[in-house]
């Protein structure tokens, strides 16, 4: 297999969610690492104590504009990874977070306030009890199918981490959407076991840190384990190059 060379990080958390590091200490990790894009995605603003507050996005934006400005060996940019909120597929970015940020990712994270609060509490329980798996895989796997369907996602955050989903369903509607599903290099999805189900669906791939702290920004070695072993192709990796 041929040597992956990972130009972008789009997957790092700062002190604005419940990161370690500003976003200028992410930079300069990036940038130690030989990165040529790194992207700050911190969570969603309903996401129960880790959220950025809604009001800091525009703050955030500032800040990455002038840093921009002052490295110019590495291109920074603001994303966010939403929460799915429910089987409708909505998350919690409007129109102004969006005119806000360069990339929206989302994922299922059980931290976050569900639109319809007791049957997404129900359904977080489901994930919990296994005679009641199967519920729960139907409602997460809707949950993220129309998630894609409703908006305009770049990468689902480490699918399958957080409940179980029907993988095969899920590549299928992020091949048709152009959404890429991630390779977190912290959670350990999409496993190994997982690559291969949808490895030959024409689904694209990102690779991922989830960094939450400036030292692991960059790290991608249990992720690129898992690719070598499943066979991934340079091609089928959105920031992978040669």
């Amino acid at each position: 297999m041929e040597r992956l060379n990972i130009f972008a990080d789009y997957h790092t958390h700062t002190v604005y969610s419940h990161g370690k590091g500003s976003i200028e200490d992410n930079v300069k990790a990036a940038i130690k690492k030989g990165l040529s894009k790194i992207g700050i995605s911190d969570h969603g603003y309903k996401h129960m104590g880790f959220g950025v507050k809604y009001r800091d996005f525009e703050k955030m934006r500032r800040e990455i504009d002038m840093l921009n400005e002052r490295y110019d060996e590495i291109e920074i940019l603001l994303g966010v990874e939403a929460n799915i909120l429910d089987d409708d597929g909505n998350i919690d970015v409007d129109e102004k977070i969006i005119s806000t940020v360069d990339y929206v990712m989302a994922g299922y994270h059980f931290g976050s306030t569900p639109t319809k609060i007791l049957k997404g509490s129900l359904n977080h329980m489901c994930n919990y009890i296994k005679p009641l798996h199967s519920l729960a895989m139907e409602y997460n796997t809707r949950a993220v199918i129309n998630a894609m369907k409703k908006n305009d996602i770049f990468i689902i955050t480490h699918p399958g981490a957080k409940g179980p989903i029907d993988f095969e369903m899920v590549a299928k509607s992020a091949e048709e959407t152009n959404t890429a599903l991630e390779i977190n290099s912290s959670h350990g999805h999409l496993t190994y076991e997982e690559i291969m189900m949808v490895k030959d669906t024409g689904v694209k791939f990102a690779i991922g840190s989830d960094a939450h702290s400036p030292e692991n920004v960059g790290d991608f070695d249990d992720a690129l384990a898992r690719v070598q072993k499943a066979g991934l192709q340079i091609e089928q990796i959105i920031n992978a190059r040669r």
